[in-house]
């Protein structure tokens, strides 16, 4: 149940990201569509009956892979940069255009 829920957040981004023509809602679509992403990757790597690497005496048991938390971690950081100059990029396109509707950006820079 959890994947559908995770799988209907990717779709909303998605589709955000298609459907949406103000250049705002578009970066926000594209961050929920990565959070769908990096929730379902989370599920993935997380299995019942590991645990957290950390040195115990005595007892050895499964330990869960830091990798994936590793690479998650990666994922937000770059998501994050991204996010950041894109939306460096949309305000430095609002000092040239009245708006920021992908249309009527298009049709005020073609010639």
């Amino acid at each position: 149940m959890l994947e559908a829920y995770i799988f209907a957040t990717i779709l909303c981004g998605f589709f955000g990201i298609i459907l949406k023509k103000n250049l705002v809602m578009k970066i926000i679509s594209m961050d929920v569509m990565s959070t769908g992403v990096i929730a379902y990757y989370v599920l993935i790597a997380s299995r019942k009956g590991f645990f957290t690497p950390i040195v115990i005496t005595g007892e050895n048991p499964a330990y869960a892979d830091p990798v994936p938390q590793a690479v998650i971690l990666t994922a937000i950081v770059i998501g994050f940069s991204i996010q950041a100059i894109m939306l460096v990029g949309v305000m430095k396109l609002a000092r040239d255009n009245p708006t920021l509707e992908s249309n009527e950006i298009e049709k005020n820079n073609t010639p």
